[in-house]
């Protein structure tokens, strides 16, 4: 992970936080989430607050140098040595899915062990499912979330 920095939310400085708030909020994000209501800084604030005490969960800012570029979080971290995964770049930024991913693969399979990582996408988001696929995820499922068909896909680190 040369020249990345990850920032864990739990030591973020409230400019970084708001910055965060901000991009969580932008339409470009929201618009893959599967809550699309703007979050109010209070309820922000709070749940970085609740992430200090939560082994299952870790949320990232990535930084590149000087340059902020984006989020990735694991979830549903377990004993099983699996994770959910996800991720949102900076709304001003192109391109940096591939960056953000690469990270993703990395500190799960190395510094968190993970044996399998598992990634929920909109199936109407086709730039997300190529990326994934670019890095040898396979789709197992789908399903459907607030009215809306999910593809469910995982790559298991003997695999990539």
């Amino acid at each position: 992970m040369n020249n990345i920095t990850l920032i864990n939310f739990t030591e973020l400085s409230l400019q970084e936080k708001e910055m965060i708030l901000l991009w969580r909020n932008d339409k470009a994000v929201k618009v893959w989430m599967y809550d699309e209501l703007d979050i109010q800084i209070e309820k922000h604030l709070s749940f970085i607050e609740k992430l200090k005490d939560s082994y299952e969960k870790l949320y990232f800012l990535v930084k590149e140098k000087d340059n902020y570029l984006g989020v990735i979080n694991f979830t549903d971290i377990n004993n099983n040595n699996t994770a959910k995964f996800g991720l949102y770049s900076n709304p001003k930024l192109k391109g940096i899915g591939k960056v953000l991913l690469k990270t993703i693969c990395d500190y799960a399979f190395s510094e968190l062990n993970i044996k399998t990582l598992h990634a929920e996408v909109f199936s109407n988001n086709i730039k997300a499912i190529k990326l994934y696929k670019k890095f040898d995820f396979l789709e197992i499922k789908k399903k459907v979330i607030n009215n809306k068909e999910v593809t469910c896909m995982e790559l298991k680190n003997e695999n990539r």
